[in-house]
């Protein structure tokens, strides 16, 4: 599994499902990459909010959304 290509595949995953739930992301991705450990999958998702290119917005019951920035 390459590190450097989850992030592009976060993207591009958002980019075609418009936004998602935390989980259900962490689920696409997975998928195409094999079992993710969830605490880095968050410090990747961390990362790419920091650079501005996604926005993660807390929702009821501890339930995050997250969704591409335009």
């Amino acid at each position: 599994m390459n590190d450097r290509l989850i992030p592009i595949t976060i993207i591009e995953t958002l980019e075609k499902s418009g936004a998602l739930e935390f989980d259900s992301l962490y689920r696409a991705v997975s998928k195409i990459h094999g079992k993710l450990d969830k605490r880095n999958f968050e410090d990747l998702i961390m990362d790419l909010e920091i650079r501005g290119l996604i926005r993660v917005y807390n929702m009821a019951r501890g339930k995050r959304r997250v969704e591409l920035v335009k």
